[in-house]
């Protein structure tokens, strides 16, 4: 069962810059996304003027929003939101692949920490169910954000 597992991270990120990049397909699941990362980086100490919102058609644009915004040299961290779900055509895995070799890379190639939010569901139910959205039993936005500020603080450290 996921959400099993889970290790409860606190982090103090005052002080850091976060840029969450978040796609723009499945209005009510990207909704709830979004609000968890910003509630992490809130309880964190993020300010909010130390936190850029920006939107992407969807998934497959998240790697190079992100490399973008690393190579800016302006954040410490990344954020990065989106849901996949499952269809009758290959389509599913490209975009899935695509995404989450491409946010790796550009952690990687960067140094910037990249949370990865993103969804990969077979339906829209598991979506909601991951969204952080009343009645959701896990909130990846909320994790995607709090693991990454905690990479930005143990590489800073």
């Amino acid at each position: 069962m996921s959400g099993t597992g889970a290790p409860t991270v606190q982090v103090d990120g005052r002080g850091l810059r976060v840029a969450v990049v978040a796609a723009s397909w499945h209005t009510t699941v990207m909704d709830g996304l979004l609000g968890g990362a910003r509630r992490a980086l809130a309880e964190a100490g993020v300010a909010e003027t130390d936190v850029a919102v920006v939107r992407v058609p969807g998934s497959f644009e998240l790697p190079v929003a992100c490399a973008r915004l690393a190579r800016a040299g302006r954040y410490d961290a990344l954020v990065a939101l989106g849901v996949v779900i499952r269809g009758g055509t290959p389509h599913f895995e490209y975009v899935c692949q695509a995404a989450t070799g491409g946010l790796t890379q550009v952690s990687v190639d960067t140094g910037v920490p990249v949370g990865f939010g993103v969804l990969t569901c077979d339906d829209e139910q598991q979506a909601l169910d991951r969204a952080g959205l009343p009645g959701s039993t896990e909130d990846k936005g909320h994790e995607a954000a709090t693991a990454a500020l905690a990479t930005a603080v143990a590489l800073r450290d």
